[in-house]
């Protein structure tokens, strides 16, 4: 079927391999929106593996955002723009000038979300001015989330979710030129569940070759084994009082199926005893090391040299967790027991409530309760990316975000999602002024476009503007008003857990 069209003046169209697409043109870009990808995962396609898109004759509008994919009600928080349908495989695409023969680097961003939640559509990733400033292609794509995406469900592939980020970015190897960029140049970049997923891509052989340079941006070290995975979804379904398969789930109302996950994250700290660290984790989904999709962590693929070929700048924030504190309602609150049982119970080793105070004297309860729970959740894993990329010989530059966020006096520091706005100069967008406050100031507008340089340059020549990281000097970008190259600056967090090994978390018992 072929949308219907009316061109308009300023609507420039683009042939792709499926049919052709109008854009609009948006000061001074060009940008197109809700581009299908693959074919919608509904129906008999239900939890198959992304499929090719339908070729369509004449020209189809590209001019809105394509449906959001299920989504979660993740800790009360709900997605910042509403688009209903099952096209649920889209993508967006901001270009300087969609001319052939241009080749402009490509950035592709992966949006987080505790696999539970998310859209290439929030304003928050609106790629304009990263594309304006870097003279650059950039693209936003959905993926499904949830159960849809990562529940391991009997006789469907697992890491659907990821499937769909490989089929958009083999969209954008064989299309990206009529857009005006270089599918040579493409630079991946993501955050949080997002940067989870790009790990991952980075250990898929299906997706070797299709980006040349990564960008991992507070790395969640949460990998699940098939096992844990399957009593996981086993789970949701009974809910709903069925099974995990295709055969019970297929019918299933995504809505319904959504509620049925939601569920069971709200009650996650039920599970201890069989699911472990999951029932202190913030979601009851993540990637499936399954030895087919995802053959292994992404850790130990890089230390093997899986992705030596992929420039690497992997980073992390300085207050991780403060926002799940606060969102927790926990600032100020913890207990000196709850900081002794969180850090037995997720920091490394067999005495690690010991080794933690002993590292920290002068720490507050509080203060070890977030730094164990922002080590292990987030700076560990994304440090320990590093590391695995130069033992398996490629390169990677690390940086730490440690500039204290304004908004909200305050209370935030330097926390996790923080650098997301920073990045894209969307300083005002969805819950950035929470962060930012209402009117960014000057500082703010600097340690943005200090972002914005570093990243776009990455992508156009492999170098970020500082040194890269080795084993011996360590040196990495502290990001704050005055950036500087220095020795890791946490390396006391990092002696503590240099002999730690990330490995898929295992279901403890039936």
């Amino acid at each position: 079927m072929t949308p219907p069209a009316t061109h308009q003046p300023g609507e420039p169209e683009v042939k792709t391999a499926a049919g052709r697409v109008r854009g609009r043109e948006e000061d001074g870009l060009t940008v197109f929106r809700g581009i299908p990808f693959a074919q919608p995962p509904v129906g008999e396609a239900r939890f198959a593996a992304p499929g090719p898109v339908q070729p369509w004759d004449g020209v189809r509008d590209a001019l809105e955002f394509g449906p959001l994919p299920p989504q979660a009600t993740w800790r009360g928080m709900a997605p910042s723009v509403e688009v209903t349908g099952d096209e649920w495989l889209t993508l967006n695409v901001w270009t300087p000038d969609p001319a052939p023969a241009v080749g402009r680097p490509v950035m592709v961003w992966i949006y987080g979300g505790a696999y539970m939640m998310g859209t290439g559509a929030a304003p928050a990733y609106d790629g304009s001015r990263l594309a304006h400033e870097g003279d650059l292609v950039v693209v936003t794509f959905n993926y499904r989330v949830g159960v849809e995406g990562f529940a391991q469900i009997s006789g469907a592939p697992a890491n659907r979710g990821l499937l769909d980020q490989v089929a958009a970015l083999e969209w954008v190897r064989d299309n990206i030129a009529a857009f005006g960029g270089d599918p040579d140049q493409v630079t991946v970049f993501g955050e949080s569940a997002g940067a989870g997923s790009l790990a991952s891509l980075l250990a898929m052989p299906r997706a070797k070759g299709l980006f040349r340079r990564a960008i991992v941006q507070s790395l969640t070290g949460s990998f699940f084994s098939p096992e844990l995975a399957e009593d996981i979804a086993s789970e949701i379904a009974a809910e709903l009082g069925l099974s995990a398969t295709v055969a019970d789930l297929s019918g299933v109302d995504a809505g319904r199926l959504t509620a049925a996950g939601d569920a069971v994250d709200a009650k996650l700290s039920q599970y201890e005893r069989r699911w472990g660290p999951v029932a202190r984790s913030m979601t009851p989904f993540a990637p499936v090391v399954d030895g087919d999709v995802l053959p292994t962590t992404p850790w130990e693929a890089l230390a093997d040299g899986a992705a030596r070929e992929v420039e690497l700048i992997v980073g992390h924030n300085e207050d991780e967790y403060r926002m799940f504190l606060a969102l927790g309602g926990l600032l100020g609150q913890v207990s000196d027991d709850q900081a002794a049982d969180t850090l037995r119970a997720l920091g490394p080793g067999p005495d690690a409530e010991r080794a933690y105070r002993d590292a920290f004297p002068q720490a507050s309860a509080e203060e070890l309760y977030e730094r164990v729970q922002s080590d292990s959740t987030f700076r560990m894993p994304t440090l320990r990316l590093a590391e695995a990329q130069v033992a398996g010989g490629g390169k990677a530059y690390v940086y730490e975000l440690t500039w204290d966020a304004p908004g909200s006096d305050g209370i935030f520091g330097s926390t996790h999602f923080l650098d997301v706005p920073l990045v894209f100069g969307n300083l005002t967008a969805d819950q950035a002024p929470v962060l930012l406050g209402p009117e960014p100031s000057a500082e703010t507008e600097a340690i943005s476009a200090h972002f914005r340089k570093a990243w776009t340059s990455f992508a156009r020549t492999g170098d970020p503007g500082w040194p890269a990281f080795d084993a011996e000097r360590r040196l990495v970008q502290v990001i704050d008003t005055e950036p500087t190259v220095t020795v890791y600056p946490e390396d006391d967090t990092r002696r503590l857990w240099q002999d730690h090994s990330f490995q898929p978390l295992p279901l403890l018992e039936k």
